[in-house]
């Protein structure tokens, strides 16, 4: 009996030793939230945001429509105090009311891109992580919200 218990604690202690050398993650610690950088004289918020897809051109296009994405739902918290806090569509459920106008809106080469530009961005500013399936990429973006804002009222999304 002793023999078997000695055999299992044997087995166990090299499990936890071999699992212990192996990696987690490939992918470094970076916080994944969109963040605030500042904010322009015109409203235009800069942000730092973060896409995954399968190369960088993918990559970069999601994180976008994240950017564009987080001003309307979600509101930007963190980083600089300066963005707006509160989303742009404060309605419960307005994503999947609406769900036919924002999958139109954020399909690939969509209007999306209109409220959103790369002015902003620095020489060798986007910050990338790979894992073994997709690219991830931080870039610097320009969300235009009262022109966003704007064509949300235009299109009876968004009340006057």
């Amino acid at each position: 009996m002793k023999k078997k218990v000695m055999a299992l604690i044997c087995v166990a202690g090299i499990g936890v030793f071999l699992s212990s050398c192996r990696s987690s993650s490939t992918l470094p610690s970076y916080s994944f939230e969109t963040e605030c950088l500042g904010v322009e004289l015109d409203g235009s918020q800069t942000l730092q945001v973060w896409g995954k897809g399968r190369n960088r051109a993918d990559a970069i296009e999601q994180a976008k429509k994240n950017a564009v994405r987080d001003v309307l739902f979600n509101g930007i918290r963190a980083g600089s105090g300066e963005c707006n806090v509160r989303p742009l569509i404060t309605e419960v459920n307005a994503q999947e009311k609406y769900e036919s106008y924002f999958n139109g809106f954020f399909k690939d080469r969509g209007p999306y891109r209109k409220f959103v530009n790369m002015k902003d961005t620095k020489a060798n500013s986007a910050v990338r992580a790979d894992d073994r399936t997709q690219t991830l990429y931080g870039i610097t973006v320009r969300v235009l919200r009262s022109e966003l804002k704007q064509r949300l009222i235009n299109d009876g999304i968004l009340k006057p």
